[in-house]
Order: structure tokens, then C-alpha cells, then sequence
């Protein structure tokens, strides 16, 4: 597979992204990733459904707000985030069962060590393939 763009972070909302993964803490914390192309504009941090240190769930209406105010802005959801509290940040197959879209970006933080590991992969038709992650 050929080698695949950085996806790119502000450092504004990469930063919110790893509170918002603290900040879920002990359950998986949640969010989706506003831009265009592999390049992310800004964070929505969301309410994880479930509850869950095991899985998240978006709320229906948070998506739609977010992709509301996305389009408004000329922007698109690109991709989402959630945290592994105590796992690597590999795509589960929880995780690879629930990727709605080949297009986006699959942001997994892992809090499982002393400091936050962040890794983006897509995911289609069940093939997970890394890509890098760049903040700048």
C-alpha cells in the first residue's frame, strides 16, 4: 500500500484532543476531526454514548451539529478520535466493525502509558493501514 499524507493538526486542536482524552478518563473519550483533505482545522469533542471504557458512540445529533457547522465553514468531517485507556492505539475489531467511512481518519489516542501515544490509520473494507501523524 502506498504510503499515505500526514495527517495534519493545528497545535490548538491536537492539544484539546489529549485533554479531552484525559478528561473522558477512566472511559473512552471521544470526538471528530473538522477539516479537509489530511489536514484537520479544528476538534469537536463529543459525548461518548456508551459510556464505555471499552467502546464509544457519538451521539446522532452531535454529528449532525458538527457536520452542520463544518459545512457552513466550506469544511468536512474528516475523520474521528477516541482514546484506548489501557490498550495500544490499534483499531480494535470493534473499532474496524464501526468505521462508517473509508475516507476518514481514524484517530486512536492510547493513555495506557505515562505519556499519551496518538496513531491515525483508514480503515476500508476491514484493512486498517497506519499513516502518519504530524502537529505543527
Amino acid at each position: 500500500m502506498a504510503a499515505h499524507t500526514p495527517l495534519e493538526f493545528p497545535h490548538q486542536a491536537y492539544a484539546e484532543m489529549i485533554a479531552h482524552a484525559y478528561a473522558g478518563y477512566p472511559l473512552e473519550a471521544c470526538g471528530l476531526l473538522v477539516g479537509s483533505g489530511s489536514t484537520v482545522h479544528r476538534f469537536v469533542p463529543c459525548t461518548n454514548e456508551a459510556a464505555s471504557a471499552r467502546i464509544y458512540a457519538i451521539p446522532g445529533k452531535e454529528l449532525l451539529r458538527a457536520e452542520r457547522a463544518a459545512d457552513d465553514d466550506g469544511l468536512a468531517i474528516i475523520g474521528v478520535f477516541h482514546s484506548h485507556t489501557h490498550s495500544e492505539p490499534y483499531p480494535s475489531p470493534t473499532d474496524v466493525a464501526q468505521a462508517p467511512d473509508p475516507e476518514w481518519h481514524y484517530v486512536i489516542v492510547s493513555l495506557k502509558r505515562e505519556a499519551p501515544e496518538t496513531r491515525s490509520y483508514r480503515i476500508v473494507d476491514g484493512a486498517i493501514a497506519a499513516e502518519p501523524v504530524a502537529v505543527g
